[in-house]
């Protein structure tokens, strides 16, 4: 399972984004999507954890806080849907 981690700074990076989330266990690892065309971050991300429990901590605490002047929408990721 992985974290969604939406309304992002478009100037966070993935070490920023791991210290925040490690505050709550061990961060497994953490994906920043860019933009195709321009490169630029697309202002949300995944993180994985150790634990499921340390998911359940990171939504509950960061949900809805304020970080880089932004509010967070954090919740479960859904699983992608694969399309044909």
């Amino acid at each position: 399972m992985s974290i969604y981690v939406g309304n992002l700074s478009y100037e966070v990076t993935e070490e920023e984004l791991t210290a925040v989330c490690a505050k709550y266990g061990t961060v497994k690892s953490v994906y920043l999507p860019t933009d195709r065309e321009t490169g630029r971050l697309r202002g949300f991300g995944f993180v994985s954890m150790g634990a499921e429990m340390e998911e359940s901590d990171i939504i509950e605490a960061l949900d809805g806080s304020e970080w880089m002047g932004r509010e967070l929408k954090v919740n479960k990721a859904k699983p992608r849907a694969l399309h044909n």
